[in-house]
């Protein structure tokens, strides 16, 4: 497969936008323009954590450059999400939002995520600036973020051995296609911590797909 990797609007290489606000939008039209001069025309969407609304908000508004949709460990169907705990996004600014991300990483991992991993885990994500962090947050955390919209493209969920897999036939109701499986003994960064396995899990959805 051809394979294009991108960093969103903040991240990485990327930089931010002028006025300094991310959303899924933004993402999304960040995503497209990157499919747009890779000139592919459909596309299958991975989206790790954060990515997976990201590829969601892109098949919403993109629908017909979408041929599938695979969310690492992050959520498709947003209808609970935030859950109702977090009435509001955590501090991600100053000396306190710095050990809160840093908390937040670090809870990611389990046990078996081998500590060179984790330190490298630790570097990038508390790498990524106070700004980017905070916005990134308030993104995910928008609530004018349409939530029950019927996406039809067929999905596939990777979950964390960590994670509690939502029921099928409720998430069907806003992804008739969708199928979810879960990596045992894994954290957030599944796919770092077991590649092989979830490039198997990955290839068989891929087989499945009409291009």
């Amino acid at each position: 497969y051809r394979v294009v990797t991108l960093d969103l609007p903040g991240h990485g290489k990327s930089g931010s936008p002028k006025d300094g606000k991310l959303s899924m939008d933004l993402f999304a039209r960040a995503v497209e323009a990157v499919r747009a001069e890779a000139k592919a025309d459909r596309v299958v969407l991975v989206g790790h954590s954060m990515g997976a609304p990201v590829i969601r908000q892109y098949a919403r508004m993109y629908p017909q450059h979408v041929a599938g949709l695979v969310a690492v460990d992050g959520p498709l169907d947003v209808r609970g999400f935030p859950p109702p705990e977090f009435k509001q996004p955590p501090p991600m600014v100053g000396a306190e939002g710095l050990k809160a991300r840093e908390k937040m990483v670090r809870g990611m991992f389990v046990p078996q995520t081998a500590p060179a991993l984790q330190e490298h885990i630790l570097k990038m994500m508390l790498g990524t600036s106070e700004a980017t962090a905070n916005g990134a947050m308030a993104a995910v955390f928008d609530p004018s973020v349409p939530k029950a919209d019927v996406i039809k493209a067929p999905a596939l969920a990777v979950y964390a051995g960590t994670a509690k897999l939502p029921d099928p036939n409720q998430t069907k109701q806003v992804l008739p296609n969708y199928e979810g499986t879960q990596i045992a003994g894994t954290g957030h960064f599944l796919m770092m911590e077991k590649p092989d396995e979830f490039n198997r899990v990955l290839n068989s959805f891929l087989d499945k797909i009409k291009f």
